[in-house]
């Protein structure tokens, strides 16, 4: 068992995807998880399942009050916080040539301010407890370039990898990390619906070009989660300032 027994950790869009696979492995392994969501009857329903070592808050990232009140709630739940990851995150399809003003914001606001005023309301929770704490950011392999349909996306997500390392180079005497998962195409319910919507059917996932995924499928929820259970627990300190591909092949030098 890695250094997250005991552990209060507050993941952010965990009612359901990549995000319920992660507060599913954390609590696996002895972490106490805030999971949470828009949905509260969803949100119900994982922590019934997850049971004691965990609760849950419903809220809705795109207003600026519900960084503050998710760590409250985290320290409400389990008397501290030592962990913050990041995932929430909404990844529509935009026409470059296109983009409204309305649209970047609404993604900015939840993809990239989200991040930000959550890591600075656990890093403030962090300083009081004095205890040091993690930080993991979910990103995406398309921060480094993008398809032409998801430039606002890719954009909110390069943003966060400056957030990553700044924040990294800023507390890090203070025994405060701060590192971020690049992850690449993966499996998930919404994932599934947009591809079977654009043409492509059921069991997609098994069976693609070895081109955009060496090992004919894409990644599943839970290996992301085993990712990012390592990037929170004591097994990976100190290192902090990173980003992490968690992709099949190499993003630099791909032959």
């Amino acid at each position: 068992m890695r250094g997250l027994a005991g552990k209060a950790i507050l993941v952010t869009g965990s009612s359901s995807g990549i995000g319920l696979a992660m507060a599913e492995r954390l609590v696996a392994e002895g972490a106490r998880v805030l999971v949470h969501g828009r949905d509260q009857s969803e949100i119900d329903s994982v922590v019934a399942r997850l049971g004691p070592s965990s609760s849950g808050f419903a809220a809705d990232l795109a207003e600026s009050e519900t960084a503050q009140e998710l760590v409250d709630a985290t320290i409400a739940a389990f008397g501290r916080i030592d962990g913050l990851v990041n995932n929430a995150g909404i990844y529509p399809r935009g026409v470059l040539g296109e983009t409204t003003a309305s649209f970047f914001d609404h993604v900015f606001a939840i993809n990239t301010r989200a991040p930000l005023l959550c890591a600075e309301a656990a890093i403030s929770a962090f300083r009081a407890q004095g205890s040091g704490g993690a930080i993991v950011t979910v990103g995406s392999i398309n921060a480094w370039c993008g398809l032409s349909t998801l430039t606002v996306y890719s954009m909110s997500k390069g943003a966060l990898m400056t957030m990553t390392r700044n924040i990294a180079d800023a507390v890090g005497t203070e025994h405060i990390r701060a590192n971020q998962l690049n992850v690449g195409w993966t499996w998930t319910a919404n994932e599934d619906a947009t591809q079977q919507k654009e043409g492509k059917p059921p069991g997609w996932e098994k069976n693609v070009p070895k081109r955009n995924a060496p090992t004919g499928r894409i990644m599943q929820p839970e290996e992301i989660a085993a990712h990012t259970a390592f990037w929170l627990s004591d097994d990976s300190a100190p290192v902090s300032g990173q980003i992490y591909e968690v992709e099949q092949f190499p993003v630099i030098g791909r032959g």
